[in-house]
């Protein structure tokens, strides 16, 4: 599989989608981190099994979300801050496109090695 190369526009056009998607993702994940916990204390207690309904759902949530980022070529860095990058080219070099959850547009990009904190205005 090829990996999708984005425009800046291709990638702004997938944050409408976004901003619905990865606070989705985000509560599903802490939902799912708490209900493990809870189960955990449980099982260390008495050795039993804990009925943990909501764990499945959370878990198929997450899952849902995440394979929506994969399918579209999306990379999520930081769950918690809806941070992702999406793959591009900038002056004939792979750079990625950086975007956090709370910005109005993708104004930021980072070298394929530097990540967020080597992220530069566009």
């Amino acid at each position: 599989m090829t990996e999708r190369v984005f425009t800046l526009e291709e990638a702004n056009a997938e944050l409408p989608a976004l901003r619905e998607h990865l606070p989705r993702l985000r509560d599903a994940r802490q939902e799912l981190i708490a209900a493990t916990e809870r189960i955990e204390t449980a099982v260390a207690r008495d050795g039993g099994g804990v009925a943990e309904p909501g764990w499945f759902a959370q878990q198929q949530t997450l899952k849902t979300e995440v394979e929506y980022l994969v399918e579209r070529g999306i990379l999520l860095r930081d769950p918690d801050a809806g941070l992702i990058d999406f793959p591009a080219e900038r002056e004939g070099r792979r750079v990625f496109l950086c975007w956090r959850l709370g910005e109005d547009d993708v104004a930021w990009f980072h070298e394929e090695q530097s990540g967020f904190g080597g992220r530069k205005p566009l």
